[in-house]
């Protein structure tokens, strides 16, 4: 019988992904419920992990009992016991690499591979909910060299990541989703506004591709609406919903 094969896209970016960290418990302790409490994060959570692991790699990946003479359980299948050994070996490799590589170049290799354009260098300031109960949290992320980025994700999602003030991560947004205005332009309540210059444009029919840089350096791509009076040198805003960001780890 061949095996199918194991996605890679279900390995992570390390063996620190908290994802890979819960299945590993779920076949240390043979439940999902204890998995969530070694792991510090809530049932739900949990759940969540699995249910993306199990989607990328497209292959049930735990097998739960319920009932039994056991009193239920879960084991991990067969997929399950291949990824965690794939994601070991793929860390070990990766690992030894970026120990080879020092200074920038080591942040750039680690950065996760997606069709998001902006990646931008971070550090959590703040987590920020209304109470216990609200199935949202709004990261605040401080940018490298200045100005401050808010994301907001869901509960189990900051547990899975681990998000606590402090950590180093990366920032990620679609271009098509950063809105490129002149400074001084009205902007919805709930979005990110970060000021800059333009680098250069990028002229088309309906809209202008623009690259702004910010103040710490860093540079976003966005697109503004035409017609407008945009050009290389000029001040601009780069207007970004919070919803639209995503929070990775480097």
């Amino acid at each position: 019988m061949i095996k199918p094969a194991l996605s890679a896209r279900a390995m992570g970016y390390a063996q620190a992904d908290k994802r890979i960290e819960i299945l590993q418990l779920v076949g240390q302790h043979g439940s999902i419920s204890e998995a969530a409490r070694v792991g510090k994060v809530s049932y739900k959570a949990a759940w969540q992990a699995i249910h993306t692991l199990t989607n990328l790699a497209g292959e049930p990946l735990v097998d739960r009992r319920v009932g039994g003479a056991g009193g239920g359980g879960a084991r991990l299948t067969l997929a399950g016991e291949r990824l965690l050994a794939a994601a070991e070996q793929l860390d070990t490799a990766r690992r030894g690499v970026l120990a080879r590589v020092n200074g920038a170049e080591s942040a750039a290799l680690a950065s996760p591979r997606t069709s998001m354009r902006n990646h931008l260098l971070a550090t959590v300031s703040a987590l920020r909910s209304d109470g216990a109960r609200d199935p949202m949290v709004r990261a605040v992320l401080a940018l490298a060299g200045g100005g401050e980025l808010a994301s907001l994700i869901t509960r189990e999602s900051a547990e899975l990541l681990g998000l606590t003030p402090g950590l180093a991560v990366l920032a990620l947004c679609k271009a098509t989703a950063v809105r490129i205005e002149p400074v001084g332009a009205s902007t919805p309540v709930d979005s990110n506004l970060l000021p800059g210059r333009v680098l250069r444009a990028a002229r088309g029919h309906a809209r202008d591709e623009m690259v702004l840089t910010l103040p710490g350096g860093q540079q976003l791509t966005g697109f503004a609406a035409r017609p407008n009076r945009l050009r290389a040198g000029s001040a601009a805003c780069a207007c970004v919903d919070d919803s639209a960001v995503v929070v990775a780890l480097g």
